[in-house]
């Protein structure tokens, strides 16, 4: 499957047909809850969205919404393959393990962040990190697409924003942030 940016291939509360793998590309894994969004993760390249993966094996809706980030070709493996792999090929079943394991540790330090880390150090990391999987120091994003990645309001990310721009560590754009030292 050819994606493009902004597409939704994955809807919170389908039955999936298809297991999606990244060949290249992204996807941005989500769920919402009174009416708020909050980004779970991304997968990228050679990943497959742990969410799915675990509808296809039990055969239940999906908890997650997962969103083309950036263009992108996806593989999608019929589900009826998912759990007969699982058991069949060793390489598969280690593949799933591997993927379970990432999630789950990314999954941790998520929790960490929230309970132990200020919203700044958050806002930073998040920025840093998109960066980076993106090998660019521009961030495509609005200040509320930012909120609902983080979990808070507008109006807190737009103030930390502007005090990060004025200790000119960012500069601020329509719809992206460019990063010059966090």
């Amino acid at each position: 499957m050819v994606a493009k940016a902004g597409d939704v291939i994955v809807r919170e509360g389908q039955y999936l047909k298809v297991l999606p793998l990244m060949l290249n590309g992204s996807l941005r894994v989500t769920q919402q809850s009174d009416g708020r969004e909050i980004l779970l993760y991304f997968v990228q390249p050679g990943e497959t969205c742990i969410m799915s993966l675990t509808s296809c094996f039990f055969n239940v809706k999906s908890p997650s919404t997962a969103i083309v980030e950036t263009d992108s070709e996806i593989l999608c493996i019929p589900t009826r393959f998912v759990k007969e792999w699982q058991r069949k090929h060793d390489a598969w079943n280690e593949f799933v393990l591997r993927t379970f394991q990432s999630r789950y540790n990314e999954l941790l330090d998520l929790f960490n962040a929230v309970v132990f880390s200020s919203i700044e150090n958050r806002i930073a990391s998040y920025l840093k990190n998109y960066a980076a999987m993106q090998h660019t120091n521009t961030v495509p994003i609005t200040h509320q697409a930012l909120a609902n990645a983080l979990g808070t309001t507008r109006v807190v990310i737009s103030r930390i924003l502007k005090r990060f721009e004025q200790e000119g560590k960012i500069d601020l754009h329509h719809r992206s942030i460019r990063i010059i030292k966090l």
